[in-house]
């Protein structure tokens, strides 16, 4: 073996590690495993359709949703963080839908796991067909969706985050708004502040930081917000920049 090429390739690669100038980021510098999203979902209504927010359509008793960045047919667990009731689902076919949101979910979805109409955030979470967690879940899936297709879902108005509520809902106790939004994780620092650069450069954004989660990740964010308004406005920012998985994370 060449010894003297091999180093020289090491060398190579650890420096396009670093340099992102005009390089998008590709998958082996950023941490990732299977697919994973929190944020906020879009509860299907046939409004949006009407308004062409989104462009297909998702029956109220599907167990299914909407997400741009699974495949068709993909497994997934929707998990409700406020009270830790999750469900299996299944990506439909690829939809528009407004970038802001992690996904359209319908409203059997929403009403199993009782989410919060005015903040509606959920965890998805890609399930991989070998896991033999899959096995029972799609039977689970399959059981549910025949009772689904029975059992009618309750009336339930929905609206898009941005617009004016169409019935009044019964106030809860007002939870304090503070999220993040997570740019991507890194195994290297250098890595992570080559992207805060590039953040600052080309969107003009300054309020990015990097928080050290363990010894060989460095997380890369934004935040936190406590306005839904201010949140939107720092996305859209960022999300220009085609990242490949922008999460917002709820500040416990």
């Amino acid at each position: 073996m060449n010894y003297k090429l091999f180093f020289i390739f090491i060398f190579i690669f650890l420096n396009s590690c670093v340099d992102t100038a005009n390089v998008k980021f590709s998958k082996n510098r950023i941490i990732t495993d299977k697919f994973s999203n929190k944020g906020f979902a879009l509860i299907y209504d046939e409004d949006l359709l009407n308004k062409k927010i989104i462009n297909k359509r998702i029956n109220d008793r599907d167990l299914i949703i909407f997400q741009k960045n699974l495949n068709l047919g993909t497994s997934v667990k929707i998990l409700n963080p406020s009270n830790n009731k999750s469900i299996i689902a299944k990506v439909g076919k690829n939809s528009i839908y407004p970038s802001f949101n992690n996904s359209v979910i319908s409203k059997r979805i929403f009403s199993e796991l009782e989410i919060d109409i005015e903040e509606p955030y959920i965890h998805i979470e890609e399930i991989k067909e070998k896991n033999t967690f899959i096995a029972k879940k799609t039977k689970t899936f399959e059981v549910e969706k025949k009772v689904a297709d029975k059992a009618p879902v309750k009336s339930i108005s929905i609206n898009n985050l941005n617009e004016t509520k169409k019935k009044v809902v019964k106030k809860k106790k007002k939870k304090n708004f503070k999220y993040s939004i997570k740019i991507a994780d890194f195994y290297f620092e250098k890595t992570a502040k080559s992207m805060i650069n590039r953040v600052k450069s080309e969107t003009g954004i300054n309020d990015v930081k990097i928080t050290k989660i363990s010894e060989n990740k460095f997380r890369v964010y934004l935040g936190p917000y406590s306005n839904l308004k201010t949140l939107q406005k720092a996305y859209n920012g960022v999300e220009k920049l085609e990242f490949e998985n922008i999460e917002i994370l709820r500040n416990e």
